[in-house]
């Protein structure tokens, strides 16, 4: 029998439904159906489970890729601690997220327009646009160092080319929110099996199990530049565009309003964002180490065939990042293997980010646009600055570039983090489904952890900004 409890608070989410207006992502809302309660645990498991994975791929772009090979290569497991803290900082805050989605019917965009001073709505909306930018100019980077690992076209040409990739999306929408689940889950596992398969069976690649917990539980940072990696990681995990953009996909499950139901939604989307982070955490983990392990300390390796590769601290890493595969692959089939996997982050998270811009130009500014124009506006503000830095500064500087992009996506999470945090701490908004003083607590420590990471790394992350833009630090 129903509760007064439970009948109340399905008014006062029916209620948020309606004043909210549109909905976010439109085509995508309510379209994937969910069994009602006594179909059993893994049949609801099975229709919750999805957005979660849309948005580990954020986690999981060339941007985390770059930072993370950077990190490794540098400062060998040193900064595996910043992995784990910034990715278990990232299924709080996620976790966070989707309940308020589930519990408003609304994104954040959406609870900003509405519930926040109109004066707030431009810099919040500039704010996010700049985030995604951030993270689609990774993702440009990403797809040209690809396409040259494949097809041997110049980073300059491969920059432009990505400007295409529009049509990929536009095909994959299509067919619904289930498909492009599917694709990028396929995707992901490849990618998580191989580097499993490295660190874990393969004796060469074998990494100290011991030196790598020590590393994991005695945080350290020893020096300035170990900071800016640091606080590129944090920006490559815990991704401010995804804060906007998972309270929208959860509304994609079709899921009744009353109490029971809400309840089971904020369950299976809480299980559905751990287990999909934590996967991308292993992963990210997995590339730091076997970057660690093929590049820490060394100025070169013998690949087969004898061919030695030189590096030094010059070293574009994510262009020598295929290395990592050859013991297990060799450099041949390796160096493809990783070009596709790059290529494949890189799309998936286009996906992301399209359906972030979306979502937070229609929540804030109430603007309606098609989605293939709303990805070329974003993937030109991301290729016209790539593309006269690469014809500037060369190709010899594109993992600095990644690392820079995520860097700005860090000092970007707190416009993001605190809004968030203050609406779904809220009694008036929320009523009965409001976060548990844990979560909360979790939510809020993690904000200030990632917000004095950014004050008092600012400065040298101004200094290295200003080196990689002008050439000094290169």
């Amino acid at each position: 029998m129903e509760t007064c409890g439970s009948k109340s608070a399905q008014n006062d989410v029916e209620g948020s439904v309606s004043r909210a207006g549109a909905m976010s992502l439109e085509g995508m809302h309510s379209s994937v159906e969910v069994p009602l309660s006594h179909a059993g645990f893994w049949k609801q498991m099975a229709a919750y489970f999805g957005p979660a994975i849309l948005v580990s791929v954020a986690y999981m772009d060339p941007g985390n890729w770059g930072t993370d090979l950077q990190g490794g290569a540098q400062f060998k497991y040193g900064l595996l601690w910043v992995v784990a803290v910034a990715s278990l900082m990232a299924i709080f805050l996620q976790v966070i997220a989707t309940r308020l989605g589930i519990a408003t019917g609304r994104d954040l965009a959406q609870c900003l327009y509405e519930w926040y001073p109109k004066w707030t709505r431009w810099p919040n909306w500039f704010m996010a646009e700049i985030a995604i930018i951030a993270c689609d100019l990774a993702e440009v980077l990403g797809g040209a160092v690809a396409l040259n690992m494949l097809f041997h076209i110049p980073i300059f040409w491969g920059v432009i080319i990505t400007g295409v990739d529009v049509l990929l999306l536009l095909a994959l929408q299509r067919f619904g929110m289930r498909t492009i689940e599917t694709v990028v889950l396929l995707l992901v596992a490849t990618i998580g099996i191989c580097y499993f398969i490295e660190i874990f069976v393969l004796p060469q690649t074998r990494p100290d199990f011991q030196e790598m917990g020590r590393a994991i539980i005695v945080p350290a940072l020893a020096s300035p530049s170990m900071v800016y990696i640091a606080i590129g990681i944090i920006g490559a995990t815990v991704m401010p565009h995804v804060l906007y953009l998972h309270p929208a996909l959860v509304q994609s499950r079709k899921f009744q309003k009353d109490g029971e139901s809400i309840r089971r939604a904020i369950r299976f989307n809480a299980i559905d964002t751990s287990v999909n982070l934590s996967v991308a955490f292993v992963i990210n983990a997995a590339i730091l180490v076997l970057a660690a392990i093929v590049f820490y300390g060394k100025t070169s390796v013998t690949v087969a065939g004898g061919q030695v590769v030189h590096f030094n601290a010059s070293t574009d890493w994510i262009q020598a990042a295929n290395l990592t595969l050859a013991p297990l692959m060799g450099t041949s089939a390796a160096s493809i293997f990783f070009a596709v996997a790059l290529l494949a982050s890189g799309q998936s998270a286009t996906i992301v980010g399209t359906l972030a811009g979306q979502v937070v130009m229609e929540g804030f500014m109430r603007w309606k646009i098609a989605p293939w124009l709303r990805r070329l506006i974003t993937r030109s503000l991301a290729i016209i600055p790539t593309a006269i830095f690469v014809g500037v500064r060369g190709a010899n500087n594109v993992n600095d570039l990644i690392v820079l992009s995520q860097v700005v996506l860090a000092l970007q999470l707190p416009f993001a983090m605190f809004p968030l945090l203050h609406l779904a701490g809220s009694r008036k908004r929320m009523g009965k489904w409001r976060p548990s003083w844990f979560l909360l607590t979790a939510g809020w420590g993690s904000a200030l952890i990632i917000t004095a990471f950014d004050f008092y790394g600012l400065p040298d992350a101004l200094k290295q900004a200003w080196g990689v833009i002008t050439g000094a630090g290169g």
